[in-house]
């Protein structure tokens, strides 16, 4: 079995990388008759030299390849026929703008295993960069909270090393007394909670961050169940809420009246109920005067969202009166970080911890004959078609609504 690493061409330019050089020594150690090429590569976090003195080869050798491994979108001009590829595709959701990326995989034969939906047999996500996107969403957000109230100024994630850099940076900060609250108990969320507590900030919980003052900064982690309730007054729980979000309303509200800073890491299902709304931020006592949307779903569940931002300019705001966005530092803006591709801004760690569950979950599949169907749940086309699992995007390769 020949892997190959392709080079990330997407725009803008993407430096994290499936395996580290690293992680193919262990592919090769303990896989006798696998083989790794790298394809040359600039920007790269890892360096053709490191994965060249890791005794890894590299050369534009990626038509010899069964296997090519890559993170976002290859562009469809890049794509070889008849090959087998890993990717985040952004089709599952019917994405308008990759539609004619599906539609040009199935042309060219090729087969597609999205690592999104690289799953285990409960159908949890095996391979993801989420934690990463929790841990630079939350440096990011105290980095606006320092620009909006003009109190500090932090280096940008991406001219920091790692984790324990932008750490460092954040255990030098002075805080005002403010609450913090973080929403989801994943792996975003709780990759924003690595943060928090590096960085020595207390934890309190629901009821104190309610109702007490402190004379320090604090947090406070909440999930679903805390922030939702049934809307016919019957007491309900998380895996209730997952499985009817219809019968819920948001609970948020108590929170946003306490609340200086909030991070986004929850995950947002359809038909659950927004978090807070347009009309929300327009009430006196909606104290939120920053937010890190680490989820960042546009005009959804955290209504000030209404464009992701970009790593090159990480903050806008957004006035609650006009409905509209305007310059961050407005007294009545609310400072809104939004980037929707956190983990690039941490590309070294993002590759160790993602290449790390790739090599735990998805490898071994090439090699036991799948036994656990990790490959199978994850084939989106062959042979030039859907697979019965992925047949409902059949219409949107169509182009019909």
């Amino acid at each position: 079995m020949k892997f190959g690493i392709i080079r990330e061409y997407k725009n803008p330019p993407d430096r994290r990388v499936v395996l580290s050089p690293e992680a193919c020594q262990q592919i090769l150690s303990h896989h006798k008759n696998a083989e790794i090429i790298v394809e040359p590569s600039p920007i790269r976090t890892f360096t053709d030299t490191e994965y060249k003195e890791a005794g890894i080869e590299v050369a534009d050798r990626m038509t010899e390849c069964d296997v090519l491994l890559g993170v976002k979108e290859v562009p469809i001009n890049k794509l070889i026929p008849n090959k087998k590829y890993f990717f985040f595709s952004h089709t599952i959701k019917e994405q308008p703008y990759n539609r004619k990326l599906l539609k040009a995989i199935l042309e060219k034969n090729i087969e597609l295993y999205d690592h999104e939906v690289i799953t285990n047999q409960k159908e949890q996500r095996l391979v993801a960069f989420g934690r990463y996107a929790g841990i630079v969403g939350a440096y990011n957000g105290f980095r606006a909270y320092g620009l909006k109230h003009d109190l500090f100024q932090l280096p940008k994630a991406e001219t920091l090393a790692d984790q324990q850099a932008l750490i460092s940076e954040l255990k030098k900060l002075k805080l005002p007394n403010i609450k913090v609250l973080l929403t989801g108990r994943g792996r975003v969320g709780n990759g924003s909670r690595e943060m928090l507590d590096g960085m020595g900030m207390r934890r309190v919980t629901v009821s104190e961050y309610w109702e007490e003052e402190f004379k320090e900064p604090v947090y406070c982690q909440i999930d679903a169940g805390e922030y939702n309730r049934r809307k016919d007054g019957v007491r309900g729980n998380k895996a209730d809420f997952f499985e009817n979000p219809e019968a819920y309303k948001s609970n948020f509200f108590r929170f946003a009246k306490v609340t200086d800073y909030y991070i986004a890491g929850h995950f947002y299902g359809q038909g659950a109920p927004y978090l807070f709304t347009r009309e929300d931020t327009k009430h006196p006592d909606f104290k939120i005067g920053v937010v890190a949307d680490v989820s960042c779903d546009i005009d959804g569940p955290v209504a000030s969202t209404i464009r992701p931002s970009t790593i090159a300019e990480p903050v806008y705001g957004y006035d609650p009166e006009t409905e509209s966005e305007t310059d961050f530092k407005n007294p009545g803006a609310i400072a809104v970080m939004a980037v929707d591709n956190l983990p690039c801004e941490l590309p070294r760690d993002a590759s160790l911890g993602f290449g790390d569950a790739f090599l735990k979950n998805v490898i071994p599949a090439f090699f036991n004959g799948d036994k656990d169907g990790v490959l199978e749940r994850a084939r989106m086309t062959k042979n030039g078609k859907l697979t019965q699992r992925y047949s409902y995007l059949q219409d949107y390769v169509d182009g019909q609504e």
